[in-house]
């Protein structure tokens, strides 16, 4: 090889090229944590509710490190995330020194139980809330299933001025709401669509003429439903009571 001059010329010019890409590496090394990069500015938008100043503050001073070319992306993303009303995080670079943050907050849409909230998108997250809000109940794992449940019942009760404050899954897949008049119906596992359609339409001229509070509606028979009304329950007990009496106090019974 030593006596070969063009290889020698070509193990030259990698040498030097290879020389020349580890100074080229050093330099940019160099350059990219100098101050003059340093990260100045951070601009958070999007859907800010319930997101605090402070909360920002900590963040920046605490993860926002390096400059524009080393900054942890991935850090930051993650710290803005586990914010209890961040649902989702877009982050990106701003030449020269400025991190913007684009932020989606969940939505509430009811409580889960009485443990978290569930979003707009039917998911599951903890935070702190006061308002007043529906009630999903049910198995790990169903809280999307619940809320498409809840919108279209929602919309099934509009017809009749009502509407659902807690919707109910049970471990058997038997469905239960409850009205915001007191009413509870019983709708169970199957034809459940069917069933309430069949409530609906004969609502008007059934349960309404009553003019009385019913508190519990089954709606799992093949060709109708049952309605429970507290004050003539209590009416009937009474009669049955006083009859019951009646019979103790006559003479020779």
């Amino acid at each position: 090889m030593w006596d070969n001059a063009a290889a020698l010329n070509r193990a030259s010019d990698l040498l030097v090229a290879a020389a020349g890409l580890i100074v080229l590496y050093s330099m940019i090394r160099f350059a990219i944590v100098q101050p003059v990069f340093a990260m100045r500015e951070l601009r958070v938008g999007g859907s800010t509710a319930h997101i605090t100043l402070e909360q920002v503050e900590a963040i920046a001073q605490r993860d926002i490190r390096g400059t524009f070319f080393t900054l942890d992306l991935a850090r930051v993303r993650s710290s803005f995330e586990k914010l209890p009303w961040v649902r989702k995080v877009d982050i990106r670079r701003s030449w020269p020194a400025r991190i913007d943050v684009a932020i989606e907050v969940h939505r509430p849409l009811a409580r889960w139980g009485n443990v978290a909230l569930v979003n707009q998108q039917g998911e599951v997250f903890e935070a702190a809330y006061d308002a007043n809000l529906p009630v999903f109940v049910g198995p790990a794992g169903t809280s999307k299933e619940v809320a498409l449940q809840y919108e279209s019942l929602r919309r099934a009760f509009a017809a009749i001025g009502r509407q659902p404050v807690q919707v109910q899954l049970s471990q058997r897949r038997a469905w239960r709401v409850q009205l915001d008049d007191g009413m509870t119906l019983e709708i169970g596992r199957e034809h459940a669509e069917r069933r309430l359609s069949r409530f609906l339409s004969a609502y008007q001229r059934t349960l309404v003429p009553l003019e009385r509070h019913i508190d519990y509606v089954d709606l799992r028979y093949a060709n109708g439903f049952a309605a429970r009304v507290p004050e003539l329950a209590a009416a009937h007990a009474a009669t049955k009571g006083e009859a019951a009496r009646q019979r103790t106090l006559r003479p020779g019974a």
